[in-house]
């Protein structure tokens, strides 16, 4: 089974960077919410929204290294590569940040990747040619589409909405706040990368 995984907030866990970096960089008092809607809020209300802009630039160009994949991700690329699924990173983000110094925040995702074991030529590991960072949107779905998934794991409703993946592709919602949970979703949710390594792992296809 060919499986596309988004990257930004469904590999890559957040809690707590934006925080953490915004402290660094003496932008937020420290006794501010931990979660990145209170470091923006923060900012964007007290008009400092270039500064929040900025910062997301400085995380995901320069602080990966604050960054750590979600529990049960490496165990779950493990699991399917062994059981004979392919996997593929498909995700969406400009090559550089809108403001602030032109990190390269494609060889920042794909650093953190191979830092953390997750991509490499092992067995267990996902191979550098499989992992794509597209521009748009668009074109993230036009990837999934030409790599024929058969089942895509995104954190955003709005993405497994969007047209252009294949026809019939399994949609699973990475939702591990259940922020979702109240809300009727047309699409498979799911909490864990441990819930989905149970149910798509031993599916194979």
């Amino acid at each position: 089974m060919r499986i596309g995984i988004d990257f930004d907030n469904t590999i890559a866990c957040y809690d707590g960077v934006f925080h953490a970096a915004a402290l660094e960089r003496g932008l937020i008092p420290a006794d501010l919410g931990r979660d990145k809607n209170s470091v923006r809020d923060h900012l964007n209300g007290s008009g400092r929204k270039d500064d929040f802009t900025e910062l997301q630039g400085y995380v995901y160009g320069a602080r990966m290294d604050l960054v750590s994949p979600y529990p049960g991700f490496a165990e779950f690329v493990t699991a399917a590569r062994g059981a004979g699924h392919d996997l593929f990173i498909v995700s969406h983000k400009t090559k550089h940040p809108i403001l602030g110094p032109k990190h390269d925040m494609h060889a920042a995702a794909r650093g953190f990747l191979t830092d953390r074991g997750l991509m490499g030529e092992a067995p267990g590991q996902i191979a550098p040619d499989r992992v794509f960072f597209e521009l748009t949107k668009d074109e993230k779905v036009a990837r999934a589409h030409a790599l024929a998934c058969e089942v895509f794991v995104d954190d955003l409703p709005e993405i497994l909405g969007m047209s252009g993946f294949p026809e019939g592709m399994r949609k699973v919602l990475f939702d591990p706040e259940n922020q979702f949970a109240a809300k009727a979703v047309p699409y498979e949710r799911r909490a864990s990368w441990a819930e989905i390594a149970a149910d798509v792992v031993r599916d194979r296809g």
